[in-house]
């Protein structure tokens, strides 16, 4: 049974905010905050794919101390400019 989109957003709204570290904990929950709901079904599944990335990948690809690889370097340059705001 396919999980119903709401369920889904509440759930990656929640696994933004805990993250386990406190600095994405606070970038995610922004991008989260401010984006999930307009996402297309394609942009969710990647964002609910990038959650399951390790959170010390995760800062540095945010904060371009690393490259994210090709499937999420878009959503990783949206998310730092969300935070940046």
């Amino acid at each position: 049974m396919e999980e119903p989109r709401a369920y889904r957003l509440k759930r990656l709204k929640m696994r933004s905010m805990r993250r386990g570290i406190k600095e994405m904990d606070l970038i995610l929950t922004a991008y989260a905050e401010a984006n999930l709901e307009a996402m297309a079904e394609s942009e969710v599944a990647l964002y609910d794919a990038l959650l399951h990335e390790n959170d010390q990948d995760l800062y540095q690809w945010v904060t371009g101390q690393a490259d994210a690889p090709d499937q999420y370097s878009g959503m990783i340059k949206n998310i730092a400019q969300t935070f940046q705001k």
